[in-house]
């Protein structure tokens, strides 16, 4: 299986000069990931085939590829990790959307949704596996064993901060809140680079990587929050993390500035998980400046996340572009609703 993808894209030959090339090369990627996917006609060999019927937006292989374009390292190594790291994110999507309940995902049902949770759990842990074997085929192409231990420190701070979203004994305070969406969202943004740079012998690249990917994932998520009050985040209602109890900026702005009194109501509303009165919270959370702030949160993070963009060195400007392209799409998109 290593040789699999060289054989079909001669990726010898494929050290990427243009956007063009780029593209080649992620199609090469998703390639890899399908010929390591299960072979037999199981159900679990069924779900990976479903859930990866559609690459997505490949954003963290797109960052791994455009870093080599830069970067000059082994490119079987940047394809296998690459592949690594969107594995990963996809294990992450198929847990999130049974933590979630999403039953959609990239326009088909979600894995849980159309083989059952326990189908959906295995999944999951299957791919974390492959996306180790990636990891460890990237390292031993490289030579640089490290990659395993990049990528277990990454897994586990977006495990850690997936776990602090289901704390319930409480809602989560602004800084609580802060450190879940830094944990969830930053490090697969964070990995791809800073596994090219280790490859590539750039390591003075990666503490100014991992300030603007901390801030700008920040950014990603505020934005989403505000699109799920919008009902315009993919979820099948509008506000559904508050009927969820989920995390969002909008409701931790509004309850923040409640009154001793009307936060404990709330409170009691939030702990006790029911329906009901969700159409009297909902509209005291619209006629509250809590979109507003939220707005302004978002506006101050992403001036810090383009602070930290324009003192990259010019090459790594480039790099991140796509992201700084889309953040700016949806920082757009959010404002609009």
């Amino acid at each position: 299986m290593d040789d699999v993808i060289s054989k079909q894209t001669n990726t010898h030959d494929l050290k990427p000069h243009s956007a063009s090339d780029l593209s080649r090369i992620e199609v090469s990627v998703f390639k890899l990931i399908k010929s390591h996917l299960p072979k037999s006609n199981d159900i679990l060999g069924q779900a990976a085939q479903h859930h990866f019927h559609d690459s997505g937006k490949m954003l963290r292989a797109k960052l791994a590829m455009s870093a080599h374009q830069h970067i000059t390292c082994n490119t079987d190594a940047a394809l296998y990790w690459a592949a690594a790291i969107e594995v990963m994110h996809n294990a992450s999507l198929v847990h999130d959307d049974i933590s979630d309940g999403d039953q959609m995902r990239r326009n088909r049902p979600s894995v849980w949704f159309k083989f059952g949770r326990d189908v959906a759990l295995a999944l999951g842990d299957w791919l974390i596996g492959l996306s180790f074997e990636l990891a460890a085929k990237a390292a031993d192409k490289s030579g640089r064993p490290q990659l395993v231990h990049i990528l277990c420190e990454h897994m586990m701070t977006t495990t850690s901060g997936q776990a602090k979203e289901f704390e319930k004994n409480a809602y989560p305070s602004r800084q609580e809140y802060q450190d879940i969406i830094l944990g969830k969202t930053a490090p697969l943004f964070i990995a791809p680079i800073e596994g090219i740079a280790i490859m590539g012998d750039k390591k003075e690249i990666i503490p100014s990587s991992r300030k603007y990917f901390q801030a700008i994932g920040s950014v990603y998520q505020v934005a989403n929050d505000l699109l799920n009050f919008a009902g315009a985040d993919g979820a099948e209602t509008s506000a559904a993390d508050l009927l969820r109890r989920s995390p969002n900026a909008v409701i931790v702005l509004f309850r923040e500035n409640l009154s001793l009194r009307e936060k404990a109501r709330f409170n009691t509303w939030l702990n006790d998980g029911k329906s009901s009165d969700l159409t009297h919270w909902l509209d005291a959370i619209m006629a509250s400046d809590a979109i507003s702030k939220t707005v302004q949160m978002m506006e101050d993070m992403l001036a810090d996340a383009d602070k930290h963009y324009h003192n990259m060195p010019e090459f790594m400007r480039q790099v991140i572009a796509p992201i700084q392209k889309l953040i700016y799409s949806v920082r757009i998109k959010a404002l609009t609703h």
